[in-house]
């Protein structure tokens, strides 16, 4: 039976907004979205009357390591890094993804709806990501995009870790060399490949080529870790060489090098922007590079490296980056409409239209006032969450089974 969402002051993000819109959803689809007068109500849709408040499609954390590093579960819930091959492309973040972690409760206390789970940087490269839903009783549920990119990193943490095991990479010298190592390799294994098939003989499959292969081919993209303008350079250059699609997650140094990652259509996943500078790196972290960024040109993602900064807290960075000179609207595309984007997810979410998933937040007011709470979000459709006035707190949809 279709839905529809009636009254409140609609904001689809990729269009203007709708003062007392309607938004239809049926199947879990969003069916339209316009004025009340524009769209046709089936007699038999159940009305949700939400005047008053605002309609938003759910946010989009596009870094996030929810579920593969547990709160408060020490090494036990920590399975972001397999930090035992540098070359790690045919690690998976969906094989270690616990989808009950308390995190989940919270993405969606924030109105996040997906999430793209990310392995660590411990390796220069790093693992496969994955597209999630933040509500869904198992990983056969949650998945709403398998293979998204792969995770690299650049910098401290892959020198750092393989430095103090005495091997390569122990310099940044050593993470680019290895990382144009193994794409090299990789071409290589794909010409190989496809000679084998050619000539109607066997081949053996290397999960690890297989990989980085479908990055060379633009199947998947190539999400960076990296902090300093000069790695970002060195990103760039690696990116140039071999023809993927980079995307430079954290940025720290993004704002020294603007016009350079304008120029070059570089998009970047920011953040997170409520830590110290807890390492050298990060020394020149500051809430005023998302508004840099975005004047400069700069497609503009904002993460919150959940659990580094709580995934509920992910507003809250757009919103603090209003204040430090972001446009409020692009504050509001860095969570939704702009990651869907830059990691081609936004054939499914990121924006109020027709075709894309149901994952819709009602929220009290302007999410970038942060006195304004998410009240009642939707995932495909279904309602998962509900903030209970009364008793101040919010009541999340029942994942376990429990026998009748």
């Amino acid at each position: 039976m279709a839905e529809a969402i009636v009254g409140g002051y609609v904001v689809p993000v990729d269009g203007d907004p709708i003062d007392g819109g309607t938004v239809l959803i049926e199947d879990g689809k969003i069916i339209a979205v316009g004025t009340a007068s524009d769209v046709d109500i089936p007699d038999d849709a159940e009305l949700i009357d939400v005047s008053g408040c605002w309609v938003l499609p759910g946010f989009i954390d596009a870094h996030a390591h929810l579920g593969v590093h547990e709160e408060g579960e020490g090494w036990s819930g920590n399975d972001t890094n397999e930090m035992t091959d540098p070359i790690g492309a045919r690690f998976r973040a969906l094989d270690g993804i616990d989808p009950y972690e308390v995190g989940f409760d919270d993405a969606l206390a924030g109105g996040i709806t997906s999430v793209v789970i990310k392995p660590g940087s411990g390796n220069p490269v790093g693992g496969q990501t994955i597209g999630v839903k933040t509500w869904g009783r198992s990983m056969f549920d949650v998945v709403f995009r398998e293979h998204v990119s792969v995770k690299s990193a650049l910098g401290e943490n892959p020198k750092r870790v393989y430095g103090d095991k005495n091997q390569t990479p122990s310099t940044r010298l050593g993470v680019a060399a290895v990382i144009r190592e193994a794409f090299t390799k990789a071409r290589n294994y794909a010409a190989q490949r496809e000679h084998a098939r050619s000539e109607g003989k066997p081949f053996d499959v290397d999960l690890t080529h297989e990989t980085l292969a479908k990055v060379l081919d633009g199947e998947l993209y190539w999400d960076q870790h990296v902090h300093r303008a000069d790695d970002m350079v060195t990103a760039i250059r690696l990116a140039e060489e071999f023809g993927y699609k980079l995307v430079i997650n954290h940025g720290t140094e993004g704002h020294l090098i603007a016009d350079l990652l304008a120029e070059r259509g570089v998009p970047v996943i920011l953040g997170p922007l409520f830590t110290t500078r807890a390492k050298v790196e990060l020394r020149n972290r500051n809430m005023r590079s998302a508004g840099i960024l975005a004047r400069a040109g700069v497609k503009l993602a904002i993460t919150t490296d959940h659990p580094v900064v709580p995934i509920n807290f992910l507003v809250y960075q757009a919103a603090l980056a209003v204040k430090d000179g972001l446009d409020p609207d692009t504050a509001l595309r860095s969570i939704t409409i702009n990651p869907a984007e830059m990691l081609g997810l936004d054939d499914q979410v990121g924006a109020l239209k027709p075709g894309l998933d149901a994952d819709i937040a009602i929220w009290s007011g302007d999410p970038l006032d942060v006195m304004n709470r998410a009240m009642r979000v939707f995932v495909r459709g279904r309602e998962v969450y509900t903030f209970n006035e009364a008793k101040g707190e919010g009541v999340v949809a029942e994942r376990r089974y429990r026998e009748s």
